[in-house]
Order: C-alpha cells, then sequence, then structure tokens
C-alpha cells in the first residue's frame, strides 16, 4: 500500500517531524505561543538605536597608541578641521608632519541591561577606523566610504555603568593599505580625515533584522520585502508597511522564521491599498516594518520604477519616458572650501540645496567623487530628485593601482549598495568617473544580482557592462581655450557617437544610452574671477580687463546655449551640468554659481539664462554662426522641446537686437505634444552693417513667464576677419604622424576654422606638424592652441620650398594653453612646429594652429 509522504518543515527538529499531526499541532502551537510572546515584546521597544552623534574629545597622534591626553572637541559627524582648538594643517600635503592619526574619545551608559545583540555603526569615516571600547579592541574598517560594523556586545559594561569608546581614524590618505580605494581626486589639495557621518549603536535581542530590500511591483501594486535576519530562535516575522508621513497601514503579511545561528533571508510580498507611485513631482514614501518581536527594523522606500530603455535611448521612469535634467554635487571638493563650516550636516542648509536645485528646473544629481553623508539622500527622497551616486574613484587613462584590484571593489559596492538600496532617489549605480580599468567592469558583473530592483549602472570611462547600462559623456572638448559657437552647428547632438563627440575616451560602440553628466568648463569663483582651466578662455573671449559681471553673463549666456543644444537635440537621456555645488578657491579648477553659500543665492545671470534653458518645455534658437556672412537672407530654426506628460500651447517669438533696440521680430503659434518636439522655421536677412547682434527666441504661453534662448552674433569687417582667423584656414597641412583616436581627426583640424576638431600625433619624440600658406606671405606671428597633450620644448621653424628651414623661435619651458609666438617679420611659404619634448605621456595635439 503506497501512503503519502509526510509534508516537512525544515525548521521542525527531525524527531518532531515523524509525531503524529496532533502531536504537531501541540508544537507548532508552542512555536507560535512563543513567538506571539516575543511579538507581544514590541511594545517594549525590541530595538533601541543610541545615537554617539555630538561633541567628542580628539586628539591627535600616532596610529598604534592612544594619546595621553584629549584636549580638543570636535563635533560628531564632522571633519577634524573642526576642532577646536584647531589642529594645523588638516588634510594639507604637510598634515603627515604633525600626526598619522586622529583619536575620537566619548563616554556613554547604556539606557537599560545588555541586550542579546549590540551593534556599533560608524556610517563613514576616513582614513579607516579602528574601534576600542573600554580599552579593548572591537574591530578595524579600512573603506572610507561605506558603513564599519561590530559586535560589541561583549564588550559592554553593565547599565548605569560608563562605557568608554576610543575611534583611530588615519590623518591622510597614506596611512591606508595600497589597493584600497581613497578619493583621489586630481583637482583637489586638501583630504580633510574625521568621522564625518553618523556614530549610532544599535541594541536588540535575537533574532535581530540585518537589512532589509524593499523592491517595488509597480503592475502588482506590492512591494515585496526580502529581510536578512541573524540569530535564534525561531520566530513568527512580521511586515507591515505604512504611508511615512500619515503612518496609515497600507499592507502587511507574516511568515514564519525557523531560527537557524546563520544569517538568512525571509521574504514577503504586500499588497498596498490604494498604491501612490513616487517620483521627484510627488516624492510619496513608504516604510516598510520588519519585526521579530526581538527586534525591529524600519526603512523608507518609494513605489518606483527606473531603467534605461536600450531602443528608444531613454530614462524610464515608472514606465514612463523621463528626460534627465540636472546637476552634479561634489561634496568632497566642497569639504574644502574655505566657506563649508557645517552645513554639510545640517539638515536644513542640505533641504534648502535640494530645493534650490529644483528651482532651476533640475529633477536629477550626480554625487559626483564622493558621497555625502546619509542624510543627504533622506532629503533626496522626501524632496523628490534622482540620485545617480557615484563611487569615488578617479584614476584617470592610465594611473589606475595595480594593487586594487575586483575583489575589493566586489566588498566595497556590496556594502554600499546594501547602504542605499531602499532610496527610491537613487536610480543609477555610478561605479567610477574618467577612469579606464577592466577592474569596475568586473565588480559590476559580480555584484548587479544584488540589487532586486535590477537599477542601471554607469561604469564611468570603461566599457558599459549591459545594453541597459548608461554610456557616460563629458562632452568637454567643445570647451577648449579657442572656444566658438560656430563649431556646434557640425554636431549631430548624439553624444558619444559619429558625427559629434564622444566625451569619453572610448567610443560608444555598443549604442548604449547616454547620458551626459558634465560639460561646460567656462567656471568662475564665486568673486566671479576665472579658474586656473578657464583663464584662458575669457582672456581670448573678453580680454585680460574683463570685469567679473561680464564675464558672469557670458558664462551664463554660452552655458545656457550648449544646455539648449544637447537637450533640444534629443538624442541623450539626460543633461546634466557641471557643477552645481564644489569649492571656490582662487588656485580651484572648477566652481558652482552660489553668491551667498549660506542663503543658497544663485549667481543672478545664471538663474536667469540657465534656468530657462533647462525648462521642461524648452526653446532651442537653433543658430549657431558667430559671424555670418553680412547681408545673406537665412533660415533660422527654433525647435521646442516638452519634458512634460501634458501638451503645450502657446507663441513662439523670434526677434532681431541691436542692443536693446528691436530690428525685426516675427510670431508663431505652436504646439508641442506630450514628450513631444516642434521646430519653426523663420526667415532672416542677416544685417550688413558691422556691430554685434543679438537673436532672441521666446516662448509664451497662458499663465506663465515667457522662457527665452539667446545668440549673439558679430558682423566682422574683412580686417577684423583676419586679424582673429590669421592666413592658415583652408590651407594644406602635413605632419610627421596622425594619431586620430580619442575625437583626434587629421592634420588639416588645425587650420579648419573649427576650435573643436584637432590632431594628435603617434606618442614619441621628435614630431612635427607644417602649413603651406600656398604662396611667400610676410608673417611675424603664430598662435598654437594646445589641447591638454602639449609641448615643454618645441621650436618654429618657416621655409620657402619646404626643405631648408629657418629657426625663428625656440623654447625649453612651453605652457600650453594658447601660446602666442612673435618674432622678427620673415617671408615665408611654410610654417613647421616641431615639438622635442613632451609634457605628458601621449603625443602632440593641437586644436588651431594660426599664422599671422
Amino acid at each position: 500500500m503506497n501512503r503519502p509522504k509526510p509534508k516537512t518543515w525544515p525548521w521542525v527538529p527531525p524527531a518532531t517531524r515523524l509525531l503524529c499531526p496532533a502531536v504537531l499541532g501541540v508544537w507548532m502551537a508552542m512555536l507560535l505561543c512563543r513567538a506571539g510572546l516575543a511579538m507581544a515584546a514590541e511594545a517594549a521597544a525590541p530595538r533601541t538605536v543610541l545615537s554617539l552623534d555630538g561633541v567628542w574629545e580628539i586628539a591627535q597622534g600616532g596610529m598604534e597608541e592612544p594619546p595621553a591626553e584629549f584636549k580638543h572637541r570636535v563635533p560628531v559627524p564632522g571633519l577634524a578641521d573642526m576642532a577646536q582648538p584647531a589642529f594645523a594643517e588638516v588634510g594639507t600635503p604637510e598634515s603627515a608632519k604633525h600626526r598619522t592619526a586622529f583619536w575620537y574619545r566619548r563616554t556613554f551608559t547604556l539606557p537599560g541591561p545588555v541586550p542579546a545583540s549590540a551593534r556599533l555603526k560608524i556610517h563613514k569615516a576616513r582614513y579607516g577606523t579602528k574601534v576600542y571600547l573600554n580599552g579593548q579592541v572591537a574591530g578595524e574598517h579600512l573603506p572610507c566610504f561605506t558603513p564599519g560594523e561590530f559586535d560589541v556586545r561583549g564588550l559592554l559594561n553593565p547599565a548605569g555603568q560608563p562605557n568608554q569608546i576610543v575611534i583611530r581614524v588615519g590623518a591622510h590618505r597614506d596611512v591606508l593599505p595600497k589597493g584600497l580605494p581613497d578619493g583621489f581626486d586630481f583637482e583637489k589639495i586638501r583630504y580633510i580625515p574625521g568621522i564625518y557621518d553618523s556614530v549610532e549603536l544599535v541594541l536588540s535581542g535575537l533574532p535581530r533584522v540585518a537589512n532589509i530590500q524593499a523592491v517595488p511591483d509597480l503592475e502588482a501594486k506590492a512591494v515585496r520585502i526580502v529581510a536578512e535576519l541573524e540569530g535564534t530562535p525561531a520566530t513568527r516575522v512580521r511586515f507591515v508597511v505604512r504611508e511615512a508621513v500619515s503612518g496609515k497601514e497600507a499592507g502587511t503579511a507574516e511568515v514564519i522564521d525557523p531560527g537557524t545561528p546563520k544569517r538568512r533571508t525571509v521574504e514577503a510580498r504586500v499588497a498596498l491599498a490604494g498604491c501612490r507611485l513616487w517620483s521627484p513631482e510627488d516624492p510619496f514614501l513608504y516604510i516598510a516594518e520588519v519585526s521579530t518581536g526581538a527586534d525591529r527594523l524600519a526603512v523608507r522606500f518609494g513605489m518606483r520604477s527606473f531603467h534605461f530603455d536600450p531602443k528608444t535611448k531613454q530614462a524610464v521612469l515608472n514606465g514612463k519616458p523621463y528626460p534627465l535634467r540636472g546637476t552634479n554635487v561634489c561634496v568632497y571638493r566642497f569639504f574644502e572650501d574655505p566657506m563649508r563650516g557645517d552645513r554639510p550636516w545640517r539638515k536644513e542648509w542640505v533641504r534648502r540645496l535640494h530645493r534650490a536645485f529644483k528651482s532651476m528646473h533640475w529633477n536629477a544629481i550626480r554625487y559626483c567623487i564622493g558621497f555625502p553623508p546619509e542624510i543627504w539622500y533622506e532629503i533626496a527622497d522626501e524632496e523628490g530628485t534622482l540620485i545617480q551616486d557615484e563611487f569615488p574613484i578617479w584614476y584617470g587613462g592610465n594611473r589606475w593601482p595595480k594593487e586594487l584590484q575586483a575583489a575589493e571593489l566586489v566588498r566595497q559596492y556590496t556594502a554600499w549598495m546594501r547602504e542605499r538600496w531602499n532610496h527610491p532617489a537613487v536610480v543609477i549605480w555610478d561605479a567610477q568617473n574618467e577612469t579606464v580599468t577592466p577592474e569596475t567592469g568586473k565588480a559590476i558583473r559580480q555584484v548587479r544580482h544584488l540589487d532586486l530592483s535590477n537599477r542601471p549602472w554607469d561604469n564611468g570611462w570603461s566599457p558599459p557592462q549591459s545594453p541597459t547600462d548608461v554610456y557616460e559623456s563629458h562632452p568637454y572638448a567643445h570647451s577648449n581655450p579657442a572656444f566658438r559657437m560656430a563649431s556646434f552647428a557640425r554636431l549631430s547632438g548624439a553624444a558619444g557617437s559619429p558625427g559629434s563627440i564622444q566625451g569619453n575616451v572610448f567610443p560608444n560602440k555598443e549604442g548604449n544610452p547616454v547620458i551626459i553628466n558634465e560639460y561646460g568648463w567656462l567656471w568662475l569663483n564665486r568673486d566671479g574671477s576665472p579658474t586656473t582651466l578657464s583663464r584662458k578662455v575669457y582672456e581670448r573671449l573678453l580680454g585680460p580687463h574683463a570685469t567679473a559681471d561680464q564675464r558672469r553673463e557670458l558664462y551664463a549666456r554660452l552655458l545656457a546655449a550648449k544646455t539648449e543644444f544637447w537637450r533640444g537635440r534629443r538624442q541623450v537621456a539626460g543633461v546634466l551640468h557641471f557643477c552645481g555645488l564644489g569649492y571656490s578657491r582662487p588656485d580651484g579648477q572648477t566652481s558652482d554659481h552660489f553668491l551667498d553659500i549660506e542663503k543658497l543665492d544663485f549667481e543672478p545671470h545664471f538663474f536667469r539664462y540657465v534656468r530657462d534653458a533647462f525648462h521642461p518645455v524648452g526653446i532651442l534658437l537653433d543658430y549657431w554662426d558667430d559671424d555670418p556672412p553680412p547681408g545673406q537672407a537665412q533660415t533660422i530654426t527654433v525647435r521646442l522641446t516638452n519634458d512634460l506628460y501634458t501638451e503645450w500651447a502657446g507663441t513662439v517669438r523670434l526677434a532681431l537686437l541691436r542692443g536693446k533696440e528691436v530690428l525685426w521680430e516675427e510670431k508663431r503659434p505652436a504646439r508641442v505634444a506630450p514628450l513631444g518636439t516642434q521646430a519653426l522655421e523663420f526667415k532672416l536677412e542677416i544685417p550688413a552693417r558691422p556691430g554685434r547682434y543679438t537673436l532672441l527666441a521666446e516662448r509664451s504661453g497662458d499663465n506663465e513667464k515667457p522662457v527665452a534662448s539667446l545668440r549673439d552674433f558679430a558682423i566682422l569687417t574683412p580686417q577684423e576677419r583676419a586679424l582673429r582667423d590669421g592666413l592658415a584656414v583652408g590651407k594644406p597641412v602635413t605632419a610627421s604622424s596622425n594619431l586620430a583616436r580619442d575625437g583626434a581627426t587629421s592634420p588639416a583640424a588645425v587650420a579648419d576654422g573649427d576650435p573643436s576638431t584637432r590632431w594628435s600625433s603617434e606618442f614619441s619624440d621628435p614630431q612635427w606638424i607644417a602649413i603651406d600658406l600656398q604662396k611667400p606671405t610676410r608673417i611675424s606671428r603664430v598662435e598654437l592652441h594646445w589641447e591638454a597633450a602639449y609641448a615643454t620644448a618645441y621650436t618654429i621653424e618657416v621655409s620657402a620650398d619646404g626643405k631648408n628651414w629657418q629657426k625663428v623661435f625656440s623654447t625649453e619651458n612651453g605652457k600650453g594653453g594658447i601660446e602666442s609666438i612673435t618674432f622678427a617679420p620673415v617671408e615665408a611659404r611654410y610654417v613647421r612646429m616641431t615639438g622635442h619634448r613632451r609634457a605628458t605621456p601621449f603625443g602632440y595635439s593641437l586644436w588651431e594652429f594660426r599664422v599671422f
């Protein structure tokens, strides 16, 4: 006689499985009774989180032994340069002369008996932490950007007795072992150590809830909640979802956990009554709570989905196309800003910052080259901002440390993801910045499955790892010192593809969706002075005596035009300008746009022009000629781009201005479908009279302020044109070699009149490039517009026949940028530059070679 196999439950002891159903039922009732008693204990606060934030004692010293005296005080979270009295040279290159470590100390008492689980969590500290509790080592955590967790139960004193905690942090990057990411940034000078995020002691019973991952299912209007548990005994696990603001219960579920000593997962699917989606326009949050009776953990989440569509190449939020408009935050650069103070840790300031960004019509931020404190992510969730979360790695093209391998990245990426995966604001995992390496790709492949929401990844300047991952483009090539707006007329608008610019050392071979998350280059410090990278640009465009206001207005109008170009061509998934927050210092390379960092007042020209450029219903005056032919009739195209899910209707006006005088204008009705575009064409005769003019395209609708796009141009006299361009434009060019890669084209690029094209030689010495003026010409000056790969030693030679050469200039101290070289007038047909010593490991590269 065949009998059915008895049902088995893995958490039931083997001997009990053999009992009759009645006995088994009694056992189950007892188990559930125990679980019920455990659940009844919830009212007694099964988890206590003791914040250790506040004022700590701090001292400097070596790495091995704590100092004998602690005479300084410092806030936690914060940085060591906030100590009072202040320490000397914190975070500077001279820091190592004074100390190798900072030591933090404070005391605390427990609110009750030592529970079954006690975990100390240091959310983020650098450079490396080692924890001592009551004189004993609790553990060490060397990563600088992920939490350190320490089991301290056996080291705690009973309630009522003081506990002393001492935390050692490295004083500079060099104390870290090789092979750990350390936050290196080419454009930083101070690496300030400290416990820069919260410290807390988490007390609970067992089993404890170690982690929760909330996975939204929008189609089912439900959330899958996966909880990790640690410790026995068996228990009933309760899942509750509530609305974050109202506290209203939205759904519940229960499961039975068998209670093994090992870490394990339990999960439940909770249907949500009245399911409401999260978006930047409606940042609605829920709380998922998992209780074991002995512990209870709650996390916030949002019902949202996000991915990139490999067919349309667009971002998709909650099932609908969603164009990204935004900026970057370089919080570690802001850490070294003279005006930083305590602002990164003040919630009200961080909230005002995110609201200021939203006032610019930005719906996205890339937290770039550094993770901010966790409160930033919480505020992004609440305010409704999409975050591209970039892991702090930037080693460039050939500086990857051989000791840093994928295995270490897997460990740190895993900890990073576990900390952030419930934030609806975080929509892109960004593995690194502008770095060429196979290691980040290896790590991505090993960890991406951990995120059950399957967010897309950005792999910096290394290949995307999936068709749904994003290709990162930084189109700075059109911001070199020889910059002219006319170069945009030759571009398709599809960054990373032929006919446009890559903005990346590798082409987008697989055709991944593209996000432009850096562009600009025209940076100004907050006082209106140029940065080290933009000085030569402003000298060329405005001269050496321009005022701060002139530079600010030019910056804003050119940045707006670039923004309109990338948005209006509608061929990239996102446009994020660089940058919304950084440092401002005389020797800095980049900066932000604030005049008052406490009030968060934007520079007015930036707010006026760039805000319009990011308007959800954008307008693009698709005209790029800096100096059009005088008196010619032209067709001017005006493009409208609608990022909204509703139709826009109104009027478009095109006007020709000389100063404030309106010389001509025409108006047209316009209507743009949801997520659609429209192009309008206007016929216009370009003025014949020399001078400076402005084209103004403006769209206006009911009950809204007009949104404008402007282009400035000049009608030049023949003499002015010759003075600007010189004699070489359009003339034949030859070179010793040509390396047509990484955006370089051919030798002819130096004389094509397009400052966005360039020539690059092979990576060796010597190399030369020569221009044939096609007839003997009296010359006395050349301009070399170098790309980053310039010559420190080079000569300028001239020739009548291309065979016999006469040296007219030589230097051993080339500076790069735009170099203007004068020499005694000489009659020649050929002009040659020969590079003898390179400034970089690469070749010689020129945007322009002008002859006068």
